[in-house]
């Protein structure tokens, strides 16, 4: 008999979540072809393997599992059993169509995280668990139970600091977009400067700006609107502080995406002064800025305008000082390289550059950026 819990009944679990889920999306078979594609960074999954997952005459393996997840916004957990928790994600959110059965998960879930609201004290603290786990492990670390605290919080938000953990939340959010859906991602970063800006408190209307400022423009999915949200941080408050420090690095890659050479050096003299003044050097969290992951923006920003004494120098002091553990730092710096080579005219060079370095990330590290990074240097 196949029952629930039995190896045919756990795959017919993951085959219908499959499928609810994708419709969910309201999307195509091809759709979610693509998404996984452009997830895992490969071409080999056509409409036909999505077909044959939903139908279970086939299981997603070990490699194709955690790709799936990232297309269609779910923890991993709901790919490998057959009781699929779908209150641990937002898909709402999003603004599309979802599911009934999806759409009473989610209402049941908003409905539990009313009856155990946070303090201040517990929201501060996950902020600062959130900081740190990005760190060191990107978003792979922080998806799965993000979109749980995003409907936590919205039972808070009659309290200017809810705003401000919303905003920052709505930041690591966008963070967690998949390649193919750089729109969302976008439409997220512009939500959390509005969801800032009911926090009353203008450092965090800085940090958010200019966070989201420097994620667009770093990886060129959006440069006007990382233009745009760089430009009100640096308007807002002239105190030196990681928002402004982080709002002057995206304005100087928005430069040199540009073209600007002469705009993209002077935004990176005053994202230093910044630097100076800010006193920021804490390597543990993603809400600081530690002098080498400034050196890391340095060398992409100087990378892209082809200016290779400063490029070169940022690497170096970079690369000497990122803290073991964060490997997926060191292969920016080599993206760089590679981008450095193509635009000297070694485009062979530069890909496989490029290439290699972010072949030898285990696949759940190389994130968007760095695939970004990557499409850049061979189109270089």
């Amino acid at each position: 008999m196949v029952t629930h819990d039995s190896p045919q009944g756990v795959a017919n679990g993951v085959a219908t979540a499959i499928r609810e889920l994708r419709e969910g999306w309201g999307w195509s078979q091809t759709r979610l072809a693509e998404a996984v594609c452009d997830a895992a960074g490969r071409d080999t999954v056509t409409r036909e393997t999505i077909s044959r997952w939903e139908s279970g005459k086939r299981k997603p393996g070990s490699f194709w599992r955690p790709h799936l997840a990232t297309a269609l916004r779910v923890p991993l957990d709901a790919l490998e059993a057959a009781r699929v928790d779908r209150r641990r994600f937002l898909m709402a959110a999003t603004g599309v169509s979802v599911a009934p059965m999806i759409a009473s998960d989610l209402l049941a879930a908003g409905f539990a995280a009313a009856d155990a609201r946070r303090t201040t004290d517990d929201w501060d603290a996950v902020l600062d668990d959130y900081g740190r786990t990005y760190m060191r492990q990107g978003v792979v670390g922080i998806r799965d139970r993000l979109t749980v605290d995003m409907v936590a919080i919205q039972q808070s938000l009659a309290e200017p600091r809810a705003w401000a953990v919303a905003s920052v939340l709505a930041v690591l959010f966008a963070k967690t977009m998949p390649l193919g859906d750089h729109a969302t991602a976008v439409q997220w970063y512009r939500r959390s400067a509005a969801l800032a800006d009911r926090s009353e408190d203008v450092k965090t209307r800085v940090w958010v700006r200019g966070r989201a400022a420097l994620a667009l423009a770093y990886d060129r999915s959006d440069v006007d609107t990382a233009d745009l949200l760089a430009t009100q941080a640096l308007a807002l408050d002239e105190t030196p502080a990681v928002g402004r420090l982080s709002a002057h690095l995206a304005a100087s890659h928005v430069a040199a995406v540009r073209g600007d050479a002469r705009a993209a050096a002077d935004h990176l003299t005053d994202a230093r002064r910044a630097f100076d003044a800010a006193g920021v050097d804490d390597t543990s969290s993603d809400f600081n800025m530690p002098w080498w992951r400034f050196g890391i923006f340095t060398s992409g920003a100087a990378a892209r305008t082809g200016d290779e004494q400063t490029a070169l120098a940022a690497q170096e002091e970079a690369e000497t000082s990122i803290p073991s553990g964060h490997d997926r730092y060191r292969t920016h710096l080599d993206m760089h390289r590679g981008l450095m080579l193509a635009k000297a005219g070694d485009q062979r060079g530069g890909v496989s550059h490029a290439t290699t370095a972010l072949n030898q990330l285990p696949a759940p590290q190389r994130s968007v950026t760095l695939r970004r990074l990557a499409e850049e240097v061979r189109s270089a």
